[in-house]
């Protein structure tokens, strides 16, 4: 989800064109890198696991891996969603508020991201262990949400009639990065308890409403 949340909705299978042989064969290689990668790290440790083995353990080659992942941190935080939010939040409805669309778009993301299709609710935990125990996780997920940031105020750009370097639209867009930041990062420090695509709502609703002061009790 860095992931993001991002030309038709794709929230309903139903709706998505088949994929063709070498779309299907490349989800196929990069399933197999990741799932290797998961593997090596739950036995190892992340630092220990180099692209060397995660290459022997996937069948594939080292330059195999870089193909599809830059980086070994790039395998943990990437998933076969992330192209997914500029698609959907092109085709949301044009007079739709932007702050609706985000909410629609980014709750399916993270969804979508925990729904088992790619990866087990033990690589999903690992992950997010990942994400908050490795600086270099970390340091990688915040480059590559700068993107989607960027991304993002193309989009918004678009959609109030402002210039994607505007202060207003950059303030916006990268507080809703920092948002999103946030949601997963709580989500993960919980031992990934409770319903990421609901952090994601809360965090908007924050950025939608302000944040209310919490009433005192009576005495």
């Amino acid at each position: 989800m860095t992931t993001m949340a991002a030309t038709a909705h794709r929230s309903t299978p139903a709706a998505q064109p088949r994929l063709g042989l070498r779309e299907r064969k490349k989800i196929k290689t990069r399933t197999a890198i990741r799932k290797a990668t998961y593997r090596l790290v739950q036995e190892q440790g992340y630092d220990a696991t180099t692209i060397e083995q995660i290459a022997e353990a996937a069948e594939v080659s080292p330059s195999t891996v870089f193909r599809y992942f830059p980086t070994k941190e790039d395998i943990v935080i990437t998933d076969e969603y992330d192209p997914l939010p500029e698609e959907a939040l092109r085709a949301r409805p044009v007079d739709e508020p932007v702050m609706e669309s985000l909410r629609q778009v980014l709750r399916t993301a993270a969804e979508r991201s925990m729904s088992g299709e790619y990866e087990t609710p033990e690589e999903t935990a690992l992950r997010g262990r990942l994400m908050i125990e490795v600086p270099a996780v970390r340091s990688r997920i915040t480059e590559s949400m700068s993107v989607t940031g960027r991304m993002m105020c193309e989009v918004v750009a678009e959609r109030t009639g402002r210039a994607p370097g505007d202060l207003e639209v950059r303030v916006f867009c990268m507080g809703v990065v920092g948002a999103l930041m946030e949601a997963m990062r709580y989500w993960a420090e919980h031992g990934q308890r409770g319903d990421l695509g609901e952090y994601v709502g809360r965090t908007l609703d924050v950025l939608e409403h302000g944040l209310p002061q919490r009433k005192s009790a009576a005495p």
